[in-house]
């Protein structure tokens, strides 16, 4: 019988990860929200204009199951703000999402869409539901109705949604059709995220990752970090994570860990990054057996003395508990939230320059901007010219961000809030408020 010692020894145990705050995230962008607000001398009336969605909409999806029985499952769609332009946002499937979560991600897009100058509001759609537990054909299901149900609130000009956390090309193909069978034409340009086939853009999918990396090269630039003398550690191996690996990986750092739900990976002198992407793709998606690193678990990750580390897994992995121990000079948020409000001041205080998630992973949301024009012009890029596009509009935003948090000697997050919400609630002042 193995004993605790014995386990502890394997090479299989996986330590926990970091200890979480209980602070949520969206709690932590409501705090730096109000900062921003503050900052600004916003009146009370446009902050709570600015804090409030737009719309709001709940529908139920009753669902004749496999098994022949009815199951009603509910949807939410908020559009947070449309000042700047449609709403955008994705539409996700968890069984423990609520409205008041999809509220809060809503505003997130709002302030991304903002940051990166892509003309969008933000939304976000949620149906309650654990895609694990349901067949292709009841997921198909569940999609076309609540997309027939959404019908007088999706559409290419008032809202346009996208995937998100459990859904993926496939879903939006499903919901670009039912749309398209509801208008009696094809409208492509409904949803962002699709097939290309169905109307696509090519690059969408490594486009978050992308993103991430031309901002976090920006910043390598400005402290006079030369990527081929840096080292890295992703958290991470998912879409976000893999595409920022290997394009560090191409830029000639040393990208010394990796980590995905099988634990973390660690080596010193770097990781061959191509052949790890190559064995999770053969190995069911996992990095579980790779060998040639060493084993370490996902807190240690986040506290090696690395120049880049980039969190692209859950959200508030970086929290007041573990935020002193972190060492690298640049943290380039992936993943939603990895940080919580509580790990902020801490991190400043260490000197660490965090390149937000409204920033960082802004990315995606501007590839389904370039998808949405296509889709209304009926002309499609090649990659070459949609990766170009995007690394300069992801530069200009850095450089337009670092000039806000230059000018009024704050952080590179609290920038970002500030120059968002500003330029909406200018937008705003500038529109006025019908009635």
């Amino acid at each position: 019988m193995s004993t605790h010692k014995d386990l502890l020894s394997s090479p299989y145990y996986k330590e926990p990860g970091p200890k979480l705050d209980k602070e949520s995230p969206f709690e932590s962008m409501m705090e730096r929200f109000r900062f921003a607000t503050d900052l600004l001398k916003i009146n009370e009336g446009m902050f709570q204009y600015l804090a409030s969605p737009v719309q709001t909409t709940i529908v139920s999806i009753p669902v004749i199951m496999d098994n022949g029985e009815i199951q009603v499952f509910e949807g939410y769609r908020v559009i947070h703000d449309n000042v700047l332009g449609p709403s955008k946002g994705g539409i996700r499937y968890s069984p423990d999402v609520d409205i008041d979560e999809v509220k809060a991600l809503a505003a997130w897009m709002t302030w991304k869409c903002a940051v990166v100058n892509v003309p969008f509001g933000g939304a976000k759609g949620a149906i309650k539901c654990d895609p694990k537990k349901l067949s292709q054909r009841e997921i198909e299901h569940i999609t076309r109705r609540y997309t027939s149900a959404m019908f007088d609130v999706f559409g290419p000009d008032p809202d346009i949604p996208a995937p998100d956390m459990n859904t993926n090309e496939q879903t939006m193909a499903w919901i670009m059709d039912t749309y398209s069978m509801h208008a009696r034409k094809t409208e492509t340009a409904v949803v962002t995220g699709k097939p290309i086939l169905l109307g696509g853009s090519r690059g969408r999918k490594e486009a978050t990752g992308r993103g991430v990396v031309t901002v976090t090269l920006a910043a390598m630039t400005k402290l006079g970090m030369a990527p081929n003398r840096s080292s890295v550690a992703v958290q991470g191996l998912g879409n976000v994570g893999a595409v920022s690996a290997v394009l560090m990986h191409e830029q000639g750092a040393k990208v010394v860990a990796i980590s995905d739900i099988s634990g973390a990976y660690y080596n010193e002198n770097g990781i061959d990054i191509p052949a790890a992407i190559a064995y999770t793709a053969g190995n069911k998606g996992t990095l579980e057996g790779f060998q040639g690193c060493e084993i370490i678990s996902n807190a240690d990750l986040l506290e090696l003395d690395v120049d880049v580390l980039i969190p692209a897994a859950k959200e508030d992995q970086i929290n007041r508990y573990n935020a002193e121990n972190i060492k690298a000079r640049i943290i380039s948020e992936g993943a939603n939230g990895p940080i919580t409000a509580s790990a902020d001041e801490i991190l400043e205080k260490k000197g660490i320059l965090v390149i937000p998630d409204i920033l960082a992973n802004a990315g995606g949301v501007t590839v389904s901007y370039f998808e949405w024009v296509q889709d209304r012009q009926g002309y499609f890029w090649t990659e070459e010219r949609v990766n170009r596009r995007l690394t300069r509009m992801m530069r200009e935003a850095f450089q337009l961000i670092y000039g806000v948090m230059e000018q009024y000697d704050i952080t590179l997050r609290q920038a970002a809030y500030v120059y968002a919400i500003d330029k909406v609630a200018k937008t705003l002042a500038m529109r006025g408020i019908y009635g």
